[in-house]
């Protein structure tokens, strides 16, 4: 693609294999394992403990976080020190009961209705502790995404606030990531107007009453960190406008999103490994204004009408390489609800169309003519 800074750098995070600048991560250390016969440690037993009452939400923070109107709702859920202890607070619609569960320790909350669990407990320090909801035929235990801090840094929000933030598509939208030590998915959307934001999928079954995002300041900017969240969920932002009325909306950010006519945006990670390293490198070699340049226009879902990307990535290549062509320029591929429009009414800027496959298969296709020496040039509309 144009405009990417190094053969070793990518603007979307994927590797490149074969590139000599880029060492691989290193892999996570191995679980210890206890030599052969020897017992592994027993975890301490849990200590069931009792709860007492926890001092009631006043009533318009209670109101303002389950009407979906609070800008704040990490200081009113999760785990807070209090006199005597600390107090514990969850927001778990449908729940017949919440437990806070931690190495040595179980402790069912009160309930306060309306799904609102609490209880404080005479700790001095804030475990590492999960909740185990029980909804009657099912239950579930789960670490709760109110004890975790903000997951985007000072810097993003310094440039968010000065509006020069040149790469928003690392800073907002869903991304899997590692949040303090625990594996899960970070939400964030820019809704400066916004009263409230709530994060909706087929995870909650698209009731948002138990995930509301926090505002970060004056940045305009809405943030939740759902730990053990993975890819291939689908989601969209629930926004309480000023007036107090709400709309649900897809992500302006998602990098994939649902096959039209559907409309919700998915969680994604790339796992393709680049493998255009020596194309990358003869790019640079040669000043763009000298060297040859004939460009093959293409309209991908009209091209050879039913190809997906892989498919299109077999046949394209030779096909554009055979007629001298040095470049292909796509048309739009950005997601766009009306097929007829050919691109030309983009609703996901940063998601290519999912009507030909995902976005890891998009780059495959790049891949594939960037290895046959075709250069690639994409329509942004």
């Amino acid at each position: 693609m144009t405009a990417r800074p190094s053969p070793a750098t990518r603007q979307d995070g994927t590797r490149s294999a074969a590139s000599p600048s880029r060492r691989p991560a290193p892999s996570p250390a191995p679980a210890a394992t206890p030599p052969p016969g020897t017992a592994r440690p027993a975890p301490p037993a849990a200590e069931d403990r009792v709860a007492r009452p926890a001092a009631p939400l006043s009533a318009e923070d209670r109101g303002r976080l389950l009407a979906g109107a609070h800008h704040d709702p990490h200081a009113l859920l999760g785990a807070h020190p209090v006199p005597g202890g600390l107090l514990f607070r969850a927001l778990r619609p449908f729940a017949r009961g919440v437990t806070v569960v931690a190495p040595g320790l179980r402790a069912a909350l009160r309930s306060e209705e309306d799904g609102l669990f609490a209880g404080v407990l005479a700790l001095a320090e804030i475990p590492d502790y999960e909740l185990l909801v029980d909804y009657g035929d099912t239950a579930s235990t789960v670490p709760d995404p109110y004890r975790f801090l903000p997951s985007v840094g000072e810097l993003d929000l310094h440039l968010f606030r000065e509006g020069r933030h040149e790469e928003l598509w690392r800073a907002l939208g869903a991304r899997v990531m590692t949040h303090q030590g625990v594996a899960g998915t970070r939400f964030t959307v820019w809704a400066p107007n916004a009263r409230g934001v709530r994060v909706v999928g087929n995870f909650n079954h698209w009731d948002g009453t138990g995930t509301p995002m926090r505002s970060l300041g004056s940045s305009g900017v809405w943030e939740l960190f759902l730990p053990g969240l993975g890819e291939g969920e689908l989601y969209k932002f629930e926004i309480t406008r000023p007036d107090g009325s709400t709309t649900v909306r897809a992500d302006p950010m998602a990098r994939r999103t649902e096959c039209p006519p559907a409309t919700a945006s998915v969680v994604d990670a790339s796992h393709h490994t680049w493998r255009d390293a020596d194309w990358m490198a003869r790019r640079g070699e040669r000043p763009v204004h000298t060297a040859p340049f004939s460009v093959y226009e293409v309209h991908l879902p009209s091209w050879r009408p039913g190809l997906t990307y892989r498919q299109l990535a077999d046949q394209l290549p030779a096909y554009v390489k055979d007629l001298g062509f040095t470049h292909v320029e796509f048309m739009p591929v950005a997601e766009h609800p009306f097929g007829g429009s050919w691109g030309y009414q983009v609703t996901g800027f940063y998601a290519p169309t999912a009507r030909m496959g995902t976005p890891d298969d998009f780059r495959y296709l790049i891949d594939a003519l960037h290895r046959a020496g075709i250069g690639v040039l994409m329509d942004w509309v």
